[in-house]
């Protein structure tokens, strides 16, 4: 059974720092590309960042570039998500997920169950 289970959501200050995991089960983790994806109130889904099995590729929403770092381990099976100049616009929750095409992400079997993260204002 695919598992993906977010942690490390809160409530942050603008400006301020919040870092994101992602312990994935039942699947052979380093062969998938992962992304993290976030969803604000009233709004549709949105893909955030997301990273090849090696680490070899990275990509960000232009949104996040320069706020944001995606990483992985592994050999732990986790994926991580590194939020620095927290804004207002970024309060969501944030989903890790695999098998997401960016232009249109949609929750699939490879989708965890979220964390909130709140930025105030």
């Amino acid at each position: 059974q695919v598992q993906l289970v977010e942690s490390g959501g809160g409530l942050v200050e603008p400006g301020g720092s919040l870092r994101l995991s992602c312990a994935a089960s039942g699947f052979s983790f380093g062969d998938y590309v992962m992304h993290w994806v976030r969803q604000a109130p009233g709004k549709e889904l949105e893909w955030v960042a997301l990273i090849t099995g090696a680490s070899s590729g990275i990509s960000y929403a232009d949104s996040v570039k320069g706020r944001f770092t995606i990483s992985r381990d592994n050999a732990e099976n986790k994926l991580y998500l590194q939020m620095n100049d927290l804004k207002p616009g970024d309060t969501a929750v944030y989903y890790c997920a695999s098998n997401v095409n960016p232009q249109r992400p949609r929750r699939n079997d490879f989708w965890g169950q979220g964390t909130q993260v709140t930025v105030s204002s």
